[in-house]
């Protein structure tokens, strides 16, 4: 989440008299994440999160999003619903840009991922997944292969700006993953950007999965391999492997994962390491000046790539 519109108090009021939420309290900014502008709002009947959906969201992609949040909510996902206005429509503008209010998820995110926060998520995805299996709505994923390859030309002549040798390095890497991607494993609906600031704890145990604006109908593993390079490494670069193996076992309890899948799961981890060092190349490299926003490192997805580039097996996530 992050704020790159400010809202104007006058058509903040405006607005929120479309919806049946009563008077505003407050409407604070949420400073988190790269993608939309995002407040927390407060009424005399709750508190809810406002979302201005810009960047790389296509406001064509908005129903989807909607109508995915509504179906995962009604089998039991704990996760955001959108609020419909007094007239039943959920997706309005506001300040130029697509906007609506979804329901707020008690708990807080893990700053330091614990064990039990992976056995959590584990379990939390392969729900997800379930439950995303009867949406009959689809929507291919604008950062997969196709989408590398314009993010990689669009960032090559200055990614050497940031490390020498970085834009060849990425050039081969794209290269070997486009050639080897596989092209049959088991699909449906995933998350895609499951990180930890996008997962509720409560104590223990996941109270809610949010930001749902990467979703999109892919690999189920690439889902898994995204998961495990955004909670398995350490912050000094190093991959744990006991956290990697609650997480994939936990899945594993709620569904099975195939033979194909955990065989394809080192290169869907390197591409999933290759896509988020892209956008956040690119974002480092097209910084939107005054927003509220912190960019992160792309190079912190480079060391992951480069462990993955030396898995041999699924064993050393282990896996047996």
């Amino acid at each position: 989440m992050a704020v790159y519109t400010d809202v104007p108090d006058d058509e903040l009021q405006k607005f929120a008299a479309q919806y049946a939420l009563g008077e505003i309290i407050s409407c604070k900014g949420i400073a988190e994440g790269v993608e939309n502008s995002n407040y927390l709002l407060r009424t005399e009947t709750g508190i809810f999160i406002l979302t201005l959906y810009e960047k790389r969201v296509d406001p064509k992609d908005l129903p989807f999003f909607i109508g995915l949040m509504e179906h995962l909510a009604a089998r039991g996902l704990a996760c955001p619903t959108p609020v419909h206005g007094s007239d039943g429509v959920a997706l309005r503008t506001l300040c130029g840009r697509p906007a609506c209010i979804i329901t707020f998820l008690d708990g807080m995110w893990p700053r330091r991922i614990q064990p039990f926060h992976c056995a959590g998520v584990g379990r939390a995805l392969a729900e997800l997944h379930l439950a995303g299996g009867s949406f009959t709505t689809s929507r291919p994923n604008s950062l997969s292969l196709a989408g590398w390859r314009k993010y990689f030309e669009l960032c090559r002549q200055r990614a050497d700006e940031i490390r020498p040798g970085l834009a060849a390095e990425l050039a081969g890497e794209l290269a070997e993953i486009e050639a080897a991607w596989p092209r049959d494993l088991p699909g449906g609906i995933i998350h895609a950007d499951l990180f930890p600031d996008n997962v509720f704890f409560r104590g223990e145990k996941v109270s809610g999965l949010i930001d749902f604006y990467f979703a999109c109908s892919d690999f189920l593993a690439y889902d898994i391999a995204i998961c495990l390079n955004a909670w398995c490494f350490e912050s000094d670069g190093s991959f744990n492997v006991t956290k990697a193996r609650l997480l994939l076992s936990n899945y594993r309890a709620v569904r099975p994962i195939s033979a194909a899948e955990l065989a394809a799961l080192p290169l869907l981890a390197r591409g999933s390491a290759l896509r988020f060092l892209l956008t956040r190349l690119y974002d480092w490299l097209n910084q939107s000046a005054g927003a509220m926003v912190r960019p992160k490192d792309p190079l912190e997805y480079l060391q992951k790539l480069r462990f993955h580039r030396g898995v041999a097996g699924p064993g050393e996530y282990g896996l047996t």
